[in-house]
């Protein structure tokens, strides 16, 4: 099958028409079309052709679902690939809840990732059906489906050098995973700390200038936009953030110019839900993220970005 379209190569951070063949349920060329504008014929798909989203910070259990279901649901909304954080599962039934996803998702034609939870249980005083130390985060780094550290939710370990939290954080190091991170509100020496341990991302920043001191300092910035976390009309709302553009806070001094540069230059690098509940989901996952962020003013070529190429080089 071939026809034309208008594509959205995240490569070259272009849009070009172009004539796309498929052949036996794979794309086989991508050809542009040359002609001059004017020459330019009818499109034979309206919109645009765009690569498969990728979800990079989702917690599945929170959709009700097995990864199987959840994928029959999430590709009709044009996502292909998740990274998911399974740390619900494993604080009831440990590492075989993980093992257990792992095996579900191989059920279904969908790029399925993991990371191993760094949390379980999220703090001592939880009473969990299990318990993580780092010989099991260990066994979890080893295995192929396991693309990174879970998320550090215990930050209060990290900066105070908590030794069993230091020993998961140098072991995804040991095995060349990234470690994502959990960091709601931690700023200056804190996060000086935090960031020094080797933590990459963090998906809780609820404000521009949280958002904006952590990239600084060198974090890929999530914004979350799911059903239980809905941070994007924050983080992307020029006028809400100037309000704090002469203040004595970690970064000091920030003029409106350059904050609004900084807005829609890559200060956020990944769109993620987190949590998507199921009478979410069958209305739309990133595909109604994209729409949104592009309605708040973020380029269309950046917003795609955001749930595509940049997560696919983060996890590798």
């Amino acid at each position: 099958m071939s026809f034309t379209a208008y594509m959205l190569d995240v490569v070259s951070n272009t849009i070009y028409p172009a004539r796309i063949t498929i052949e036996d349920g794979l794309f086989k060329e991508v050809t542009p079309i040359t002609v001059a504008e004017k020459d330019l014929p009818k499109m034979d798909v309206k919109g645009l052709v765009v690569p498969g989203f990728i979800d990079s910070h989702i917690h599945i259990e929170s959709s009700m679902v097995t990864p199987a279901q959840f994928a029959k649901i999430a590709v009709r909304h044009g996502t292909t690939s998740v990274i998911c954080d399974p740390h619900e599962i494993a604080n009831v039934l440990g590492i075989e809840g993980v093992e257990a996803m792992i095996e579900n998702a191989k059920q279904v034609p969908f790029n399925f990732f993991f990371t191993a939870p760094s949390c379980v249980p999220a703090t001592s005083f939880e009473t969990s059906g299990a318990i993580l130390d780092s010989s099991d985060i260990e066994y979890l780094l080893k295995k192929d489906e396991i693309v990174a550290l879970g998320e550090m939710m215990n930050f209060p370990g990290v900066i105070n050098g908590d030794e069993e939290v230091h020993r998961k954080i140098e072991l995804a190091k040991k095995y060349g995973k990234p470690i994502d991170g959990h960091a709601p509100l931690v700023t200056r020496e804190d996060l000086d700390k935090y960031l020094a341990a080797g933590i990459s991302t963090d998906h809780e920043c609820s404000n521009v200038i949280e958002a904006l001191e952590k990239k600084i300092k060198g974090m890929k910035i999530m914004v979350r936009d799911g059903s239980s976390a809905m941070d994007m009309e924050g983080l992307f709302d020029i006028d809400e953030g100037a309000k704090h553009i002469d203040f004595s806070g970690p970064m000091g001094l920030l003029f409106r110019d350059i904050f609004e540069k900084k807005i829609y230059s890559p200060l956020f690098d990944f769109i993620v839900s987190d949590d998507k509940h199921p009478n979410d989901l069958i209305y739309g996952h990133l595909d109604k993220s994209v729409s949104k962020a592009v309605d708040l003013g973020i380029d269309i070529l950046k917003a795609v970005n955001m749930v595509t190429i940049n997560p696919g080089y983060h996890y590798n």
